[in-house]
C-alpha cells in the first residue's frame, strides 16, 4: 500500500506534513507556531485545518496581550 502524505499549508506557508496512518492522519509540524500539535493524530484531514485555525487564534491573542519589551540600550 502506497503511503499517503501531503504538505500542510496555513496562511500561505507550509507548516508541516500529514501522513496517513491507521485511524487517520498524523500531523508533523515544521513550524514552531504549531509545535503543540506536532505528532497528534487526527481522524480526518479537515480536522487538521480546524485545529491550525484554533491554535493560530490563540497564539495571536497571546501575542496581542503580551507586554511589550523596550529595546536594550
Amino acid at each position: 500500500m502506497p503511503s499517503q502524505r501531503f504538505a500542510v499549508e496555513f496562511d500561505r506557508r507550509t507548516v508541516g506534513i500529514a501522513v496517513r496512518v491507521p485511524g487517520g492522519f498524523m500531523f508533523y509540524s515544521s513550524s514552531d507556531d504549531f509545535g503543540e500539535i506536532d505528532g497528534r493524530l487526527f481522524r480526518r484531514a479537515r480536522a487538521i485545518e480546524r485545529e491550525l485555525r484554533r491554535v493560530d487564534r490563540r497564539n495571536r491573542r497571546r501575542s496581542a496581550s503580551a507586554p511589550r519589551r523596550l529595546p536594550a540600550l
